[in-house]
């Protein structure tokens, strides 16, 4: 019997957010399937450069510079990685901001609530819709039935399923991505475009790492989660993989929780 192979030869994908945590383990993963990826940093310049150069470097992996905070980002950062590799199959949209700090909504600042609605959501926008019109220009006409021409996926959380207390500003961010991907996989699927979100619960990021390390809200984070533990980034980069892949051709709207059995929700 043959071996499975999760392969994602001939593919060009770009992911958002891949110096670190979960970004870089999806590059790490899409790299090994045969893709050719392209990934955006904004500070982490010497981690992303690291990545490039584990992952193949010139010709299979390139780190772009780019800010994502408007759509004007997105759309820019999409025509940098068609510049790059010809063309675009995958888009998986993984940045975005957490404030760690709790913030009552009474006491939360307006440029908070403006920031993280600008990188979570704003890019996004223009990430989508320059994305989805590279796609279509790419294989004009209707495609086959049942073909998938492209996959988009979008990172959401947890926090977008039940709310997150001191928090809304994310919250509300992550379940507008949940809303985004069913509304984008009514109107995409037809096109062959499918559209999926990963929820993840806590993983070991630097994101969280403040949270996770706290000695009276760790343990508390950890006691919520059935699996008894967080989250590698690698968990949840293996399930972004998979609906990538045409192992996953008929999933389109879905949201995949990857969190230990904390959320059961979809």
């Amino acid at each position: 019997m043959s071996e499975i192979a999760l392969s994602l030869e001939d593919k060009v994908a770009l992911i958002t957010g891949g110096s670190r945590g979960v970004g870089a383990e999806t590059v790490r993963l899409f790299c090994a399937a045969g893709a050719r990826v392209a990934f955006n940093y904004r500070k982490a310049r010497d981690r992303a450069e690291a990545l490039e150069v584990e992952c193949g470097g010139d010709g299979h992996c390139v780190a772009i510079e780019q800010e994502l905070s408007s759509p004007a980002d997105g759309r820019a950062l999409v025509a940098a990685a068609v510049a790059a590799f010809g063309k675009l199959d995958i888009l998986v949209v993984n940045h975005g901001v957490w404030p760690s700090a709790d913030a009552p909504i009474a006491e939360m600042p307006e440029a908070q609530w403006r920031r993280t609605l600008s990188v979570n959501l704003d890019s996004v926008f223009g990430l989508v819709q320059a994305a989805v019109a590279q796609m279509g220009a790419q294989r004009p006409g209707v495609p086959e039935p049942g073909g998938a021409t492209g996959h988009i996926v979008l990172i959401s959380s947890t926090a977008g399923q039940r709310g997150e207390a001191f928090h809304a500003d994310y919250a509300v961010t992550k379940g507008a991505l949940i809303s985004l991907t069913k509304s984008l996989s009514t109107e995409l699927a037809p096109k062959g475009i499918r559209v999926n979100c990963v929820a993840p619960g806590w993983v070991a990021t630097d994101m969280s790492a403040a949270a996770l390390t706290d000695p009276e809200r760790g343990p508390k984070i950890v006691a919520g989660i059935p699996v008894g533990r967080v989250a590698s980034p690698r968990e949840i980069a293996g399930p972004v993989l998979f609906l990538c892949t045409p192992l996953a051709g008929f999933i389109s709207g879905e949201v995949l929780n990857v969190n230990g059995g904390a959320v059961l929700a979809g």
